[in-house]
């Protein structure tokens, strides 16, 4: 088992042994790692355990250091709810710890929390600035420097879950014992064909995993219980896989990715609503989409940054992980290159970096963000007017 999925692993240990032995869980935990399925699967396990579905607004906050100090965060942890025994805090943006500035108030205020902590809180710092891949050896200098840091700091006070990449490997026998625990077989090939055409990426995979059972479902019968304990019933071969993942991304992201490059901002808005539609989550999965057009966009800026040509170098240009299925190669190549340059993807990033912020902000109607994002997205970019050429402004007496 990989880095990633051991340290989440130990981890849902710790909160599973709480319910019967408190000593089990620490007073804080720092999530380090952009692993978002790991986080996504770790954040449940904390929020079925000590967040009542009914409290929630009273014993969970989601606080970002961009927009709370950290005094105010720990002051917070300090003060007992009146309304629910046990509160969990998740910090966002841990990189504000680390920006300029020696920060001594900060880490002798943190100091001084976990000294004496208290016991009906667990603070959660979310450190999703880094990138921790599945082999630790391979960690890039600027992320293993951050790392340490923050093993010398945060690390004093609380246990670290490193939530690295998961490789194949651990991605396969995910996807084998996954579908096994809902009474289905999965062929090995068909598994093989699921990984490699997705590029290990977890999100995707556990999606897709979910639209396959229930084909399967729809075709063997599903069991009563969705458990293995009544045996298998069902059956997922390299067929299905071919039919049901491969030509359902192609209409989907890649095609809202291309329209988007296009500028085509009529049919960018017709695929969003229609990826918003097929989704059982709905507007609940605006998360998700953003996080897979935020990676896309990444995918591209390095394809136009190493002048990536065709597929054959794109492999060598992304790395284990971090790579897109097979079949999108080219067609990412081509939207990659209709991009002037460098200015125009960052741009892109960082209006996904401000819907993501807006939506975490819990908006009326997450559909209006996602609409606008693709609106902004799909269209050209406003010519920037410096000051001394702003148009002077005369009026007529």
């Amino acid at each position: 088992m990989g880095v990633g999925f051991a340290a989440a692993e130990r981890f849902l240990t710790d909160i599973a042994a709480s319910a019967t032995n408190p000593s089990a869980l620490k007073p804080g935990y720092v999530f380090a790692g952009d692993e978002i399925f790991l986080y996504e699967r770790c954040r449940a396990a904390v929020l079925k355990a000590f967040v009542p579905t009914d409290f929630r607004e009273f014993c969970l906050s989601e606080l970002d250091l961009a927009e709370h100090s950290i005094f105010e965060i720990l002051d917070r942890a300090r003060t007992p709810s009146l309304m629910a025994p046990f509160q969990v805090i998740f910090v966002r943006n841990v990189k504000q710890l680390y920006t300029r500035g020696a920060k001594k108030d900060e880490f002798a205020e943190i100091d001084r929390y976990f000294r004496y902590p208290n016991p009906a809180a667990l603070i959660i710092f979310v450190a999703d600035h880094l990138r921790i891949p599945a082999d630790p050896r391979r960690i890039e200098m600027e992320d293993k420097t951050k790392f340490e840091r923050l093993r010398e700091t945060l690390g004093d006070h609380c246990a670290i879950v490193e939530l690295a990449r998961v490789d194949e490997a651990d991605a396969m026998r995910w996807v084998s014992s996954t579908a096994q625990d809902q009474a289905t077989r999965i062929d090995p090939d068909a598994v093989r064909e699921l990984v490699d055409a997705l590029g290990a990426d977890m999100m995707l995979i556990a999606s897709e995993l979910e639209k396959l059972l229930l084909y399967s479902y729809g075709r063997f019968g599903a069991p009563a219980d969705r458990s293995s304990s009544v045996g298998i019933v069902g059956r997922i071969t390299l067929g299905d896989v071919e039919t049901m993942v491969l030509s359902a991304k192609q209409r989907s992201l890649y095609e809202l990715t291309d329209a988007i490059s296009l500028k085509d901002r009529a049919r960018a808005l017709a695929l969003l609503h229609g990826l918003l539609n097929s989704s059982e989550a709905g507007e609940e999965a605006a998360i998700g989409h953003l996080y897979m057009l935020a990676r896309t966009f990444r995918q591209m800026l390095v394809i136009l940054e190493k002048n990536v040509r065709d597929s054959r170098a794109i492999w060598q240009a992304l790395w284990q992980g971090f790579r897109m299925p097979p079949f999108a190669a080219d067609d990412l190549i081509r939207q990659a290159r209709r991009y002037k340059s460098r200015r125009d993807l960052t741009r892109a990033l960082r209006l996904i970096a401000r819907a993501d912020l807006e939506l975490r902000s819990s908006p009326p109607d997450k559909r209006i963000v996602l609409e606008r994002l693709i609106f902004d997205l799909a269209s050209e970019p406003k010519p920037f007017l410096p000051a001394y050429a702003s148009p002077q402004l005369t009026f007529e007496a």
